[in-house]
């Protein structure tokens, strides 16, 4: 894969025809694009001595499951995605459900897994035909492991080693300027972490990723704006890149409301809603409120952050929570810290939310389109998001569909 790009260089999307025949007249920058990993995706660069404490292959009754930690993972009931369920499966389901099907029934058609999931120029000529000039590219698997890993730290530092360089080696950090995939980062270990950060750089990684969680130490856990972290964010604040915390497991408990463990719950044929569905925003609430109540943001001042995949109608709440907690200690903020998390992070709404209500709260410059393809729960094609954007004018439609994600991919150092 290609390393770094300077600076000031991105893939142009075709020609200038090219971009008037599309419906936008431009291509977009989704900023919320899968891989499915590969079956070595976690073993390829592992050290074997280390094998039968992070992640391996297992059959059980004719299917094949990871083995995380020595333990069965039931995250997903076919890690191998083959064959795999259509991108947007859910998305009527996630509209409101008009129909008033099943999701498993939604679920049900599936196809022998697409070259586009698994190989970038595969991915690329997709990418052409669905009119994005570039996308953030996350893990599927990846961004739940660390969690069923976590009281283990030589595993976790092992694995994701081992995870990023795979990724280094069949995606890439900056693929022809369009295809920006994200290195996975684990604070569990802070000398681990500011070496590894070292080496995406080096490769020329724009963009990062984490779970919005605690962050599981030799010692406990403890907030990932501990100042325990500090060499790590103050590197992440001079090279100027950003930073997604993206949805993942990030071991939240149902407190015994329901089954605990990441995804819905579909069992047995039955179908019923329970809170798990509010897992991945109390996680992102909570992750997000924390940064500012700790004032990451006031001491390392050039940090940017995108929350991807986590929802975002919890932002009504978390900002009327920051300003109770400036009134309650007149003091403790140097900033509004409102205004500051305005400043410092930028909102990928699910595509189902109110992305009105997000604009008006965060500002246009600080909202950004993410599809979520190929994923079930994202979007069939990347820009059937376009319509969620009637209300706004071409100006604002343009920084959510493009320049804001642009924007973030371009480093800014200090």
């Amino acid at each position: 894969m290609s390393p770094a790009l300077p600076q000031e260089e991105f893939h142009v999307f075709g020609s200038e025809r090219d971009r008037a025949m599309t419906e936008l007249g431009y291509a977009a920058w989704d900023a919320d694009n899968h891989y499915y990993e590969a079956l070595d995706a976690f073993t390829r660069h592992l050290d074997p001595a280390m094998a039968s404490r992070c992640v391996q292959w297992a059959e059980i009754d004719g299917r094949q499951y990871h083995v995380v930690g020595g333990r069965v993972s039931h995250a997903v009931k076919n890690a191998t995605f083959d064959p795999i369920a259509m991108p947007g499966a859910l998305a009527s389901y996630f509209r409101g459900n008009p129909d008033g099907k099943s999701p498993l029934e939604l679920m049900r058609a599936r196809e022998p897994i697409p070259d586009a999931y698994r190989a970038p120029d595969a991915r690329l000529a997709a990418m052409d035909e669905q009119e994005l000039e570039a996308m953030w590219l996350f893990p599927t698997l990846g961004v739940l492991y660390e969690e069923l890993l976590k009281h283990d730290t030589d595993a976790v530092l092992a694995t994701f080693r081992a995870f990023n360089r795979w990724l280094a080696d069949d995606w890439g950090f900056a693929t022809e300027g369009r295809i920006f995939g994200a290195p996975y980062v684990t604070l569990a270990d802070v000398d681990f972490a500011c070496s590894e950060l070292e080496w995406m750089l080096e490769r020329g990684a724009r963009v990062l990723v984490m779970r919005p969680a605690a962050v599981w130490t030799r010692n406990g856990p403890l907030s990932p704006a501990h100042e325990t972290f500090d060499p790590f964010w103050a590197r992440v604040n001079e090279a100027g890149i950003v930073v997604v915390a993206h949805a993942g497991d990030s071991g939240y408990t149902t407190h015994g409301y329901t089954r605990d463990g990441f995804g819905a719950t579909f069992e047995g044929g039955g179908w019923k809603p329970n809170i798990k569905s509010f897992s991945i925003e109390r996680a992102a609430y909570d992750f997000l409120i924390t940064l500012s109540y700790e004032k990451l943001f006031e001491r390392f001042p050039n940090l940017r952050l995108a929350s991807v995949e986590n929802g975002s109608e919890f932002l009504p709440d978390l900002f009327r929570k920051l300003r109770q907690s400036a009134a309650r200690m007149p003091g403790y903020y140097k900033e509004d810290p409102v205004e500051s998390f305005r400043e410092h992070v930028w909102m990928n709404p699910f595509w189902e939310d109110d992305v009105n209500e997000v604009v008006e709260l965060m500002g246009a410059d600080r909202v950004i389109f993410g599809s979520d393809w190929p994923h079930i729960e994202g979007m069939p094609r990347p820009l059937d998001y376009v319509t969620e954007l009637g209300a706004f004018d071409d100006a604002t439609r343009r920084k959510i569909l493009r320049e804001n994600t642009r924007s973030l991919t371009r480093p800014r150092p200090s």
